[in-house]
């Protein structure tokens, strides 16, 4: 298969995972939110991530090892800043609900998360695509606000005026801070390439698996924020016993498989981005965060979320007809 086409599927294909991992945090009880979150992060951050390394590159200390520090701290740093902005997503929900905080953070995040690798590129302003990155970039904006209009108004149609009462101002402003932190994940990706380059040219891994490496040190810094807050949560709330509790083997369950799912879509769209070449992480991100709003939307819709939403369901068709015209032109940049 020509390595173009295989490039791009594999990041359809990672997108299917991106998702759908949000699926297993509908069973999280009855386990306390910081248990649940505590496994699901070492599972996605660190238990899949480094054994499938290892499965990819057998000498994936001696990767890691054989790589400048400065790359490592930097691209670990960069992780830890989306977890970050990860936290300030929760926070967000709770003052403007989801359909804002979504909208703005996945527009921000597709945006950003590619704008700035583009931008660390020599000469990036005189790539030939630069124009038509730049206007998927664009498109994928449009198309995300106008789901993140169509949930809003769903959302209003369902519980009246009671969402007027919100702090919406304060979540806006948290949410935006949240959208930037998490462009972080894929700008602390781009970063991390020292790290593939160095399994590539030291130890003759193939292009693809190499981009394992990268996120295996991207994703330190993000589980030290993450599973960080949750150990917080847990001497604060003291909810220890919460791991004990009768009945939580089905949250348990979906706590590993959401883990699984979420490194799934990032160990997929980096070997995606890696066939890409230098544009990868700017032209595979969006598409990846793109498509993976179109296939949340579906599973919601499956799940009856747009029942009734009366005309909120057209105003979503119309986002995820412009979201799909963005992901054309992304894909065709980079053709």
């Amino acid at each position: 298969m020509d390595s173009y086409f295989l490039a791009i599927t594999l990041v359809i294909f990672a997108s299917f995972f991106q998702g759908t991992f949000g699926l297993g945090m509908k069973y999280m009880a009855p386990l306390k939110w910081e248990a649940w979150w505590l496994v699901h992060a070492f599972v996605a951050m660190i238990l899949v991530p480094v054994l499938w390394g290892f499965i990819a590159i057998p000498d994936l200390l001696g990767v890691i090892s054989h790589t400048d520090s400065t790359t490592l701290w930097l691209a670990a740093f960069y992780g830890f800043l989306w977890g970050i902005g990860g936290i300030l997503f929760g926070v967000s929900v709770e003052k403007t609900g989801i359909s804002i905080t979504y909208g703005i953070v996945m527009g921000l995040a597709a945006s950003m998360g590619s704008i700035i690798p583009l931008f660390q590129i020599d000469g990036a302003f005189s790539q030939p695509s630069f124009p038509i990155i730049l206007l998927g970039v664009a498109l994928l904006l449009v198309g995300v606000a106008i789901t993140a209009v169509a949930g809003v108004k769903r959302d209003k149609l369902r519980a009246g005026d009671s969402s007027n009462n919100k702090a919406i101002g304060m979540g806006v402003l948290i949410a935006v801070a949240s959208g930037v932190l998490s462009a972080f994940l894929n700008v602390g990706f781009a970063n991390a390439a020292p790290v593939a380059q160095t399994a590539v040219d030291e130890f003759g891994v193939g292009t693809q698996n190499a981009s394992l490496a990268s996120w295996v040190v991207v994703l330190l810094g993000a589980f030290a924020m993450n599973g960080g807050y949750a150990i917080f949560r847990l001497v604060q709330n003291n909810s220890w016993n919460s791991f004990k509790v009768t009945g939580s083997k089905k949250a348990y369950g979906w706590a590993i498989l959401a883990g699984v799912f979420w490194f799934a879509a990032l160990g997929v769209y980096g070997q995606g981005a890696a066939l890409m070449g230098d544009l990868g992480p700017v032209i595979g991100w969006p598409i990846l965060l793109g498509l993976a709003l179109i296939i949340s939307n579906v599973w919601g819709y499956r799940a009856g979320e747009w029942k009734d939403s009366g005309t909120s369901f057209k105003i979503l068709l119309g986002g995820l007809f412009v979201l799909i015209v963005a992901i054309c032109i992304l894909g065709y940049a980079n053709y």
